[in-house]
């Protein structure tokens, strides 16, 4: 007969389990020195004959009066586990951290904190964060809540950090606004648990007003935290010093640029986003010369930001000299390009990449990026033509447009030219572009235009395309869905139950409509809740009742939308869902 046992179950304060009886008889495993001999067998021993088995060697201790070989083995091997635990002293204290610090924002009102614990138990509790039935999906609805409680500048409860901490650890899309709507004392709280060490490192709550109120203490002490702090401290210290003094907040990280590991000068120097200006382009400038290839590129990136810096000049020279208009024989134009032959160390240290992807050629890459980092305006000029939308019209040589066009777009995204965009998107009401013409991305133009104009645009696709071709483009525009996009998208979804298809061919659309409706719309859709009379197969009574669900789903996540901004604005939500 074999037996086999196994290593005792750990405690907070584990013994290892490597000890074996001292040559003298005396107990190794016990703290001090005191105490009487053991005179079992070692661990070591036990589980030696565990590993290998009775059969194969001795028991190391007496068996009981009709006991076999591995019932005294897992008897000294109990026995010696609880003399191992029973022996264990109580471990040193560690020291008591100091106060938490003060964090003066506002309190949530009552009704918003409990909104609050609700939304987090959901979360936490056993199967919950997801959808059950035709309740509101609450995991979705914490996003939404956090960007509003953050909007109106509020601080999270104290009791309620540490299950906000553990929402964010679990879920790496809530960080930023968990950590600006706990604040200082979020980060204090997270150097006293490993496990929150995410905030500690990598969180940035940039965006949120909530977070730009927490205080960051006198000059003297920002000073401190800057040379000292944790990295996320030293981030919002950053941040603070940069919104109140620019230029202040750029000398304090050139202070210590130069000792800053890559890593953390990448994500520092992204910082100088926020309040960005022509006197930043000394520095910027000089980080072109940084070694580390994704510092270059953030430093380009951020100059091409600044239309006359050193940096946007100079990548329009070279995009002049590789793209030129062309008159024909029979008095047409046409654009010509003669891409780059070699990627020289100017154009490298102005933040071209020279090694393309995979299945891309080198010429073509090279130029994109020197097309893309330069100033859409000198194209007007270069190829004779008045506006965007007529170099856009004007063909393209010898296969080119497709790089071309797509550089455009990617200008007309970065550089936020609301002119290049629409010339580029086209009429909404246009066929939407083959899958061969995967360089343009509708999406990031619309990213260009003003919201209201976005959400027209969007809306005259979804009438003329449905709901299909339109996620991507749903999901850029503001948030609530301003009109008439609400209402084209409530169109679209009664046209897709009216034509007997089932809700979860819609389903992406549909949690899209759950988060980004306007709550105004839940009346509306009061209506399309309800069977259609008149006869119908098993298969279209089966969608039509799968639909009234789905309605019935989104109206109550509308309604309880309607209620946590009212919780969160302190007023009385008795005319509206008050939640699960």
């Amino acid at each position: 007969m074999t037996s086999s046992i196994t290593t005792p179950a750990t405690h907070s304060n584990p013994i290892p389990h490597t000890d074996s009886a001292a040559a003298d008889g005396t107990d190794s495993s016990g703290p001090g020195a005191s105490g009487p001999a053991w005179d079992g067998p070692g661990w070591d021993d036990l589980l030696t004959t565990a590993l290998l088995g009775t059969e194969r060697r001795a028991v190391p201790a007496r068996p009981r009066p009709g006991q076999d070989a591995a019932g005294a083995l897992l008897d000294a091997a109990a026995l010696r586990t609880v003399r191992r635990r029973a022996a264990l002293l109580p471990a040193p204290a560690r020291a008591r951290p100091g106060a938490a610090p003060r964090d003066d924002r506002p309190a949530l009102p009552e009704a918003a904190r409990r909104r609050l614990a609700l939304l987090l138990a959901d979360r936490a509790a056993p199967g919950g964060g997801g959808r059950r039935g035709g309740a509101p999906d609450l995991t979705e609805l914490l996003p939404q809540w956090l960007a509003t409680a953050n909007g109106h500048g509020y601080r999270a409860p104290e009791a309620l950090l540490p299950a906000l901490l553990e929402a964010a650890r679990a879920r790496s899309d809530l960080r930023p606004a968990a950590l600006a709507l706990g604040g200082p004392r979020a980060l204090w709280l997270a150097r006293l648990n490993p496990q929150w060490k995410y905030a500690l490192r990598g969180g940035t709550t940039a965006g949120f007003p909530g977070a730009a109120a927490a205080p960051t203490g006198s000059p003297e002490d920002e000073g401190r935290v800057w040379q000292e702090g944790l990295f996320a401290e030293r981030v919002a210290v950053l941040a603070a010093v940069r919104r109140r003094d620019p230029d202040a907040g750029r000398e304090l990280l050139a202070s210590t640029w130069a000792k800053e590991p890559a890593e953390d000068r990448l994500m520092l120097l992204d910082s100088l986003r926020a309040e960005l200006s022509a006197a930043d382009e000394t520095f910027l400038e000089q980080a072109l010369s940084d070694r580390s290839r994704n510092v270059r590129a953030t430093a380009a990136e951020l100059l091409t930001a600044l239309p006359g810096s050193a940096l946007t000049a100079r990548m329009a020279e070279r995009a002049r000299a590789c793209v030129a208009l062309d008159r024909t024989a029979d008095g047409g134009a046409r654009v010509v390009v003669e891409a780059p032959h070699e990627c020289d160390s100017g154009m490298q240290r102005d933040g071209v990449v020279a090694k393309p992807p995979t299945g891309r050629g080198e010429r073509s890459w090279w130029l994109s990026q020197l097309v893309e980092a330069a100033p859409l305006a000198i194209w007007c000029e270069r190829l004779g033509v008045d506006g965007a939308a007529e170099a856009v019209a004007l063909p393209v040589a010898d296969g080119w447009q497709p790089d071309l066009h797509a550089a455009w777009c990617r200008a007309a995204a970065r550089q936020g030219d609301a002119e290049w965009s629409r010339a580029l998107l086209g009429p909404a009401t246009s066929p939407p572009a083959p899958a061969s013409s995967s360089w343009l991305d509708p999406a990031r133009l619309l990213s260009a235009l003003p919201p209201a104009e976005r959400a027209g645009w969007v809306a005259e696709f979804v009438a003329a395309h449905g709901l299909s071709e339109a996620f991507r483009l749903l999901g850029v525009c503001s948030v609530p869905w301003a009109e008439p996009l609400g209402a084209a998208v409530v169109d679209a979804l009664d046209a897709a139950r009216r034509a007997g298809g089932y809700p979860w061919s819609s389903s992406g659309v549909m949690g899209l409509a759950e988060r980004c409706l306007d709550p105004a719309q839940a009346d509306r859709l009061e209506a399309l809740t309800t069977v259609p009379e008149g006869p119908a197969d098993g298969a279209a009574a089966g969608a039509a009742g799968y639909w009234v669900e789905a309605f019935q789903r989104l109206i109550g996540t509308l309604r309880l939308r309607a209620a946590m901004s009212a919780e969160l604005a302190g007023q009385e939500a008795d005319a509206v869902a008050t939640g699960p």
